[in-house]
């Protein structure tokens, strides 16, 4: 991803779900992707992908069930 892939894409998360704490960090061994953070939480993965000349990209995100709060 590109320096400006990459400010573009922040921007769009932060503008569709509201909060100006979501920040893209670059990972060191790989430059197809990038890791998504709220605040200092790690909680996600943002991927780019090309396809015969269309890019996209997919946000990736694990949540583990032991934080989820009771029911």
């Amino acid at each position: 991803m590109t320096p400006t892939e990459i400010k573009r894409l922040q921007t769009y998360l932060q503008r569709t779900f509201n909060n100006k704490e979501i920040k893209l960090v670059r990972r060191p061994n790989a430059t197809d992707s990038v890791e998504v953070m709220l605040a200092d939480e790690f909680i996600g993965i943002a991927y780019r992908d090309e396809d015969e000349g269309e890019v996209s990209f997919q946000f990736h995100m694990c949540v583990i069930e032991e934080d989820l709060p009771d029911a």
